[in-house]
């Protein structure tokens, strides 16, 4: 049912806009403070942002706030155009709005125990103030009520929880979600949790499947084999798949990665080489960066790329390197001028590998690893991976010339952002699926849980997050494929579906009490897949420091 507006309901999307502008007004002057805190001649210092962190992340969690409140304005106005804003969007809006905004105005949590509050920004009383307009009030009073709750609640009971909220795709994409959901329920969901506990691959079978519906050619342009699609359908496909299982919902991201960098650094040849081998499945890649004792500072890698004639020799020490064992390829980030002690040394290759297997993980010359054992987003496996001479074709540094590897590099992290965000999603809605069902179903004190308020609080609140982060989510997308900028965007829609993805898996185990810590129950996998995603692709805080040394570049 729509619910348009009235002479006594003012037109929500307004609202919104015009509450998204008092918090951009607020986001100004908040960085304007920030800037005080860490500008030394008109550049940012570096010590002064090191020492002003809780500051400048405060920041950049505002601006993602900011943004959320505006995106929703935008998704609310589309729908309501197009007679699809029912009364299921209309509360996830209204409550996840009031909470955002309430929360811009009394301190917004950047983890469980971590306020950030306008003061630790600089702003004063009369800041918030300003920013507390009369129409920021009145979407705070309406938005986040008891009532609201608990009527969404109900038509969650009632529809089911698959679909809370319009995702606003056309009929293309809309068909996209459609097939990988049926996909995911019928081959993924009724076997991911025996797959989790016994730390097993995702059967050959999966993988193949996934490969014939296209997914690792999903963005690859038609003329290299793939289906020459944009970002936001690579979200629609992550998100589903994820949602049955975040491994499955992976299986693409190495792909993703490897066909971005050979798309925008490789050479002609290579692109005319292993595109069409990425995108058709017939090769899996994997993602060769982090090295022990580096995590995120790449400017500190020490392996070494050493040219011998048609070869580089590699040696050197890498960690957390997903799905390695099956994979065909390896994107491989290495110093290749051992001089140049920063970003500039670094090279990428596309270092061809034999696949391996449990018993004999790497039979290849020169390269050997171990197993890192996980709590979670298991199926792909996690490894230690050691060189030592191991060689790789000259044919195979990307771009053909040495030096240039942070920078192709760095062309991905859009991309790699946007889809870990749209994994997230997938995430949080499986906990909610989860979290809906077992308050339905088990009866405590002669009614259903989910009757209980605090119960279906939790519920309302997971709804009304996964929609915002949605909405946020599908704009950075949509930036990406306008070909736009959108490193900013695809910042703050990881930072944020990260943190409403633990959130949601979190008070999913809570909902089901003591089961809720049982392996045997699929709520506990969800919750150690979901911490994952506050630590790869870039770590909360480290994200944070991303997006807020960005603001602060603009500003000055």
């Amino acid at each position: 049912m729509s619910l348009p507006a009235t002479a006594d309901t003012p037109d929500l999307s307004a609202s919104l806009t015009e509450a998204a502008d008092a918090a951009g007004r607020l986001l100004s002057r908040a960085r304007a403070a920030v800037a005080e805190m860490v500008v030394d001649d008109g550049r940012v210092s570096a010590e002064k942002l090191e020492a002003n962190q809780r500051a400048a992340h405060g920041l950049a969690w505002l601006a993602t706030y900011a943004e959320a409140v505006r995106q929703l304005g935008t998704y609310t106005g589309r729908l309501t155009a197009e007679g699809r804003f029912g009364e299921v969007e209309d509360l996830c809006v209204r409550i996840g709005a009031s909470e955002y905004l309430v929360q811009i105005a009394g301190g917004i949590p950047m983890s469980q125990n971590e306020f950030v509050r306008l003061h630790d920004l600089g702003l004063s009383e009369a800041d918030v103030g300003e920013f507390m307009t009369d129409t920021v009030r009145d979407l705070i009073a309406t938005g986040n009520t008891a009532r609201n709750r608990a009527r969404l609640v109900e038509l969650m009971r009632e529809q089911g929880a698959g679909d809370v909220g319009d995702p606003g795709l056309d009929e293309t994409l809309e068909a996209m979600r459609t097939e990988m959901r049926r996909f995911a329920e019928s081959e993924v969901v009724p076997h991911a949790h025996e797959w989790h506990l016994a730390n097993a691959y995702i059967p050959m079978e999966v993988v193949n499947h996934v490969a014939e519906l296209g997914v690792f050619g999903l963005t690859i342009p038609e003329e290299y084999g793939g289906l020459g699609l944009g970002k936001e359908s690579m979200c629609v496909v992550s998100e589903e798949l994820s949602r049955g299982w975040i491994a499955v919902g992976s299986l693409g991201t190495r792909s993703e990665i490897a066909a971005e960098l050979i798309l925008a650094g490789g050479t002609p040849e290579q692109k005319q080489k292993w595109l069409p081998l990425i995108a058709s499945g017939e090769i899996l890649p994997t993602a060769v960066f982090t090295e022990p004792n580096t995590g995120s500072d790449l400017a500190s890698l020490k392996t070494r790329a050493v040219r011998d004639g048609d070869v580089y020799r590699v040696t050197g020490q890498k960690t957390w390197i997903t799905h390695p064992v099956r994979a065909d390829v390896m994107t491989l980030l290495a110093r290749t001028d051992p001089d140049e002690k920063g970003y500039r040394g670094l090279s990428m290759f596309l270092a061809e590998k034999p696949r391996g297997t449990d018993e004999d993980p790497f039979p290849a010359a020169g390269m050997s690893g171990g197993e890192i054992e996980v709590l979670g987003y298991r199926g792909m496996k996690e490894y230690d991976i050691s060189f030592d001479g191991f060689e790789v074709k000259a044919e195979n540094l990307l771009g053909g010339e040495e030096g240039q590897g942070f920078k192709q590099l760095m062309q991905t992290f859009e991309s790699a952002r946007i889809q870990t965000a749209a994994r997230a999603i997938g995430v949080a809605q499986s906990a909610l699926e989860l979290g809906l069902a077992y308050a339905t179903e088990r009866i405590q004190f002669g009614k259903a849980t989910v009757s209980f308020p605090r119960v279906a609080d939790k519920l309302a609140m997971m709804a009304a997050e996964i929609l915002v982060t949605r909405q946020l989510t599908y704009y950075a997308a949509r930036e990406k494929d306008a070909g736009r900028r959108c490193d900013l965007e695809a910042g703050m829609a990881k930072l944020l579906g990260a943190r409403v993805a633990w959130a949601a898996a979190d008070n999913a185990v809570q909902i089901h009490g003591g089961n809720g810590f049982a392996l045997e129950f699929p709520v506990s996998r969800v919750l150690c897949d979901a911490r994952i995603l506050n630590i790869f692709e870039g770590a909360a805080e480290i994200q944070a420091q991303v997006i807020a040394r960005r603001l602060l570049d603009m500003g000055n």
